[in-house]
């Protein structure tokens, strides 16, 4: 092994290593802070709760399309931070949301299918 290829890889070793020492401070340099991430837990929390209490309210026809948009909500919010989605690269952004259209797509051809919107 040469010495300038010996140095170069000490040297990428020690800058991985100060790296490391970065993300002690409870700061996340591939995301959130514990907080940050308390928060978006809230939010979820409180989006699940309106959920539930939509179930016990009646608001007739509106009640499928609100659903399908507070999941659209909590789908995105989860693969944005808890799954670091936000900080990684957009193809991985556009497979998971292609995903997500892909299921929104199936779910409502088989609610039109089962005359679910037709309105006995």
């Amino acid at each position: 092994m040469s010495t300038q290829h010996a140095t170069e890889v000490a040297d990428a070793h020690e800058g991985h290593a100060h790296e490391g020492h970065a993300h002690d401070d409870g700061a996340h340099g591939h995301g959130l802070t514990d907080m940050g991430y308390v928060k978006v837990a809230l939010v979820l929390a409180l989006l699940t709760g309106l959920e539930v209490a939509l179930t016990y309210v009646d608001i007739g026809s509106l009640f499928m399309p609100v659903l399908l948009i507070l999941m659209v909500i909590k789908f995105v919010t989860v693969v944005s931070f808890f799954m670091h989605l936000r900080f990684d690269s957009k193809i991985f952004s556009w497979l998971f949301y292609s995903g997500l259209f892909l299921a929104v797509g199936v779910y409502l051809a088989a609610l039109c299918t089962f005359q679910f919107f037709a309105g006995n």
